[in-house]
């Protein structure tokens, strides 16, 4: 079985973020996606970095999400 590439993993997290959080342009997402992922790239072991990506972005955009709502 192959493996999944890095930057597949990423799309794919954005892919997901994407269609969780609809009221956020998918620029906006995927920029969200690119910063948590810089933040792990100097990490040695790079199977969890998805996940950590996807977790960190998530907690993100809900922070900002909870703002645009307040804020509307």
């Amino acid at each position: 079985m192959g493996q999944v590439s890095e930057v597949v993993l990423i799309e794919q997290v954005v892919d997901r973020l994407s269609a969780a959080y609809p009221e956020a342009p998918r620029d906006d997402v995927a920029q969200v996606v690119t910063a948590a992922h810089n933040r792990f790239q100097h990490s040695k072991i790079r199977e969890f970095v998805p996940l950590f990506v996807e977790r960190r972005a998530r907690a993100e955009l809900s922070r900002t999400g909870s703002l645009l709502v307040w804020s509307s």
